[in-house]
């Protein structure tokens, strides 16, 4: 069942079973008001069992463009339209967090990746991607990388 993520009251619902849950915790609450800032868009999550869609496109993506295939359980999913942009967010134990925008008509088309504070840098992730850092008062230190999608999905 679909949830509302709350940037206010910061919940770990549905990310227990990660090793650095509140930091994904901070980090989904991150997205969250970025979207309800920028767009006022609510940010809602399922778990990720009852939107394999959403997982598997955005495993998909991944593999057919990079030869990625993550390794840790997906714990929460999301898909949306907003102004012109198709997006997924996928959020997984490890404390990874996978967003795919794709322009409805052409346009952005990119994979984002987002580390929770406290993780290490995923093993399918090292060798091809150097992440940036930014501060958040949600998430403490976010490390972020991301790739242009070239294929047409």
């Amino acid at each position: 069942m679909p949830h509302i993520v709350d940037f206010d009251k910061v919940s770990t619902a549905g990310l227990e079973s990660s090793p650095v849950a509140e930091a994904l915790a901070g980090l989904r609450a991150n997205e969250a008001r970025y979207f309800r800032n920028k767009y006022q868009h609510v940010f809602t999550v399922s778990p990720a069992s009852e939107v394999p869609d959403v997982v598997e496109r955005v495993s998909r993506i991944l593999r057919e463009e990079r030869g990625i295939v993550i390794g840790s359980p997906a714990l929460e999913a999301t898909a949306f339209e907003v102004d012109g942009l198709s997006m997924a967010y996928v959020f997984y134990q490890s404390g990874l967090s996978i967003n795919v925008m794709y322009g409805i008509e052409g346009g952005k088309r990119a994979v984002g990746f987002k580390l929770s504070d406290g993780m290490e840098v995923p093993e399918e992730l090292a060798a091809n991607f150097k992440f940036a850092r930014q501060k958040s008062k949600l998430a403490g230190v976010i490390r972020g990388s991301y790739f242009v999608i070239k294929g047409e999905y």
